[in-house]
């Protein structure tokens, strides 16, 4: 073998050793509002540093208790910030590893056009025997949902309508069934491409507290470059550029 050869095929090798050493698998709980941009996120992630996410989603209350029972995720993407300030007060999570990368809005939303009107009257007129919501005891986007209909003064008539989904995705898969001919969703679910689907109505952000989505490093993350490299992504621009097409607001 000619000399060069051997030396370009050693630098080869070596590479391959320094790649296989630093590139880490990375097990990550992410907010079911947050689905379909972490999947973007996550492919671009994994092609820039080579590491790899094990992304799962739900909600981020049902985290918050896996984790405390010792569930091995290394990073939460939450979809509120009081569980990762919770999380570090119980010594669970990375003190200073915690900042907002998005911040979600409420829309409520049906499948069919012409169900929801541009300002949400549908809620006081009725016409539907169902309205789909996350839970509030465990998701983000579900208390918002109650806020906004005590906000309008609609929840006490509302109430034997509502129909209580496990999380997010459950309230959308509701809703996008037609078991619900309406439901509060994730803008992010309903956006596709700058167009809503169905029928929308984005409820104003003075009726519900601000949905701040939070992330942090989790005491199993703790240390782990791949959990460094994932933070840093998502303050980004090629990040923040994913998040911004969905619909969130960057803080």
């Amino acid at each position: 073998m000619h000399p060069s050869r051997r030396i370009g095929l050693g630098l080869a090798m070596l590479a391959g050793t320094a790649w296989g050493v630093h590139a880490d698998e990375l097990s990550v709980a992410v907010a079911a509002n947050f689905t379909a941009p972490m999947r973007q996120i996550t492919a671009e992630f994994e092609k820039d540093t080579g590491h790899k996410v094990v992304a799962s989603f739900g909600s981020t209350g049902k985290f918050y208790a896996q984790i405390k029972n010792g569930a091995p995720f290394q990073v939460l993407l939450a979809a509120d910030d009081e569980t990762p300030t919770r999380l570090i007060k119980e010594n669970a999570a990375v003190t200073g590893s915690q900042f907002t990368y998005a911040i979600g809005k409420l829309v409520l939303w049906s499948a069919k056009p012409g169900v929801v009107d541009g300002t949400g009257e549908v809620l006081k007129k009725g016409g539907f025997d169902h309205i789909a919501l996350a839970d509030p005891k465990l998701a983000a986007y579900g208390t918002a949902a109650v806020e906004a209909m005590k906000a309008l003064g609609v929840y006490a008539s509302l109430q034997p309508k509502i129909v209580t989904a496990e999380n997010i995705s459950q309230a959308y898969q509701f809703v996008s069934s037609g078991n619900s001919q309406l439901g509060f969703v994730a803008l992010s679910q309903v956006r596709k491409d700058g167009k809503m689907e169905g029928s929308a109505w984005q409820v104003p952000a003075n009726l519900y507290t601000p949905i701040r989505q939070d992330v942090v490093v989790l005491e199993n993350g703790k240390g782990k470059p791949a959990a460094e490299a994932l933070l840093k992504f998502l303050q980004a621009d090629k990040a923040k550029a994913i998040i911004k097409s969905f619909g969130y607001e960057l803080p």
